[in-house]
């Protein structure tokens, strides 16, 4: 049975003057390394995430939640147990063991809402993104709900620009995306407000732009859409039918020598940098730090758009920050399996661990400025 994700304590804590920073420089999983960085932009971090290794898996999950962080924690606490156990019983990871993982999650959640509902409305309101990487021995799985996104480094030959090229392995299930929009649209014939431009984007129902995620029950379960969330959600017509889904997007992929790290990244990132700026990034630089590295880049091109220095975004606190970038979670997953591990370092690695970046990253630091249980590097 999978234990509970730990803080990990070798961590950094607001280095470089940001205390909404938080970043693990490097750790090792059963074929490699992985380094993971954080940033909080919104009051309460809404983004969560996680890694879980072994001898013979490495999970790897991101999750993104919007309407709060209620959806996304409920994800950090329940679905590496769901996949671990599935995984067990029946025989190793598979398109369906992930996909029965992801369904158990989001009808635990739909119970939790149905639960809280009378007292907490607003929880019907609340969902996330969720994107999780599964690498079992040479074979990589990728799923996702939303528009968090699994980008590989690739090794390549004869390269004009670089040796190394950016592979998406996610789709973005976002109505900003033509393709989304019509099989969205192709869903609800019946509806012409099913998706409608407002305030400069796409969105479903005139509220969200991802089409699928964990929660969200409200444009899910049409008895959770009533006054006053879709008044105050501005939806035109109350819901008839569920216009989201929890159905992931899963992809498999054997990982070949030419495949050297993997970034599973929340869209705070994407927004930032592209999927090509961001592989250059991490095949030229070294690998410790490389996630914080990451986020660093992000925050300075998020800089840059308001003709703002790199220092003064670092300045500005939870909250009002979100008006200049999104919370950004980074984890790079180096694969080194193939080119041979160095001084057997696959024999280092013979018990499970888990690893969780904090559930909010301001409140962690000033836990540590107040009490610190270990030097701060």
């Amino acid at each position: 049975m999978l234990s509970s994700c730990l803080k990990p304590l070798d961590s950094c804590f607001g280095q470089n003057g940001d205390g909404l920073l938080w970043d693990m420089d490097l750790k090792r999983h059963a074929s490699g390394d992985y380094s993971i960085a954080v940033v909080q932009a919104n009051s309460s971090l809404e983004d969560q995430s996680q890694v879980f290794t072994s001898p013979n898996v490495t999970y790897v999950g991101v999750y993104d939640g919007h309407g709060g962080p209620e959806a996304s924690r409920f994800i950090n606490d329940h679905l590496f147990h769901h996949l671990h156990k599935m995984a067990i019983e029946q025989g190793g990871v598979s398109v369906d063991v992930i996909k029965k993982a992801f369904d158990a999650t989001e009808q635990e959640f739909v119970k939790l809402v149905k639960n809280s509902w009378t007292a907490h409305p607003q929880i019907a309101s609340v969902g996330s993104c969720c994107l999780v990487g599964a690498i079992a021995g040479d074979t990589l799985y990728v799923a996702n709900l939303g528009d968090s996104r699994a980008v590989l480094g690739r090794r390549v030959s004869g390269g004009k620009r670089s040796p190394v090229v950016a592979e998406r392995l996610s789709t973005d299930h976002n109505v900003a995306v033509e393709e989304v929009r019509k099989e969205v649209e192709a869903l609800h014939p019946d509806d012409a407000h099913v998706v409608v431009y407002t305030r400069g984007v796409w969105r479903i129902k005139g509220i969200i732009q991802v089409s699928r995620s964990i929660g969200d029950v409200y444009l899910k379960k049409p008895e959770f859409h009533r006054d006053p969330l879709f008044q105050q959600f501005g939806s035109p017509v109350p819901l008839k039918r569920a216009v989201m889904t929890a159905e992931p997007s899963v992809k498999i992929r054997k990982l070949m020598p030419q495949d050297l790290f993997l970034i599973f990244a929340s869209d705070g990132l994407w927004e930032q940098l592209s999927d090509d700026a961001a592989v250059d990034i991490v095949f030229k630089n070294p690998r410790a730090g490389i996630a914080k590295r990451l986020v660093r880049a992000a925050l300075q091109e998020a800089a840059k758009k308001r003709e703002m220095r790199y220092d003064d975004i670092k300045k500005i606190e939870k909250g009002i920050r979100r008006h200049f970038h999104d919370d950004i979670t980074v984890i790079v997953i180096y694969l080194d399996h193939h080119q041979g591990i160095p001084h057997g370092r696959s024999k280092d690695h013979k018990s499970a661990d888990c690893i969780s970046a904090p559930l909010d990253i301001f409140s962690l630091n000033m836990d540590e400025a107040e009490n610190p249980l270990h030097p701060v590097p």
